[in-house]
């Protein structure tokens, strides 16, 4: 029998596409990492990925190639551009205290 397997990203993309509660969840668990920069904006990307980069950039009312620098390995984006995407994405973001050992 001939098991049809597809790339773990090509699976994700397809599911993040359809669901807005595991964008959201996605985002969330990267935001948590440790490596959180890099991480984040991986995520980031995956779902805008997934909801198409062009339209989603209209969205944010930010440049496409902007964007794309933004999102890219080595993007740094501002803080400005951030909440753009975010906002976009209906997400707000929250800070809370670290709990401290001791």
């Amino acid at each position: 029998m001939d098991k049809t397997t597809r790339p773990y990203r090509e699976g994700l993309l397809n599911r993040l596409r359809v669901d807005e509660e595991l964008q959201l969840a996605h985002i969330k668990a990267a935001a948590e990492d440790t490596d959180m920069p890099d991480v984040l904006l991986l995520a980031l990307r995956d779902v805008i990925d997934a909801r198409g980069i062009a339209q989603f950039a209209e969205e944010a009312e930010l440049n496409r190639e902007h964007l794309y620098r933004i999102l890219s390995k080595d993007g740094n984006p501002k803080l400005d551009s951030l909440y753009k995407i975010l906002n976009a994405l209906g997400i707000t973001m929250t800070f809370e205290r670290k709990n401290k050992a001791g």
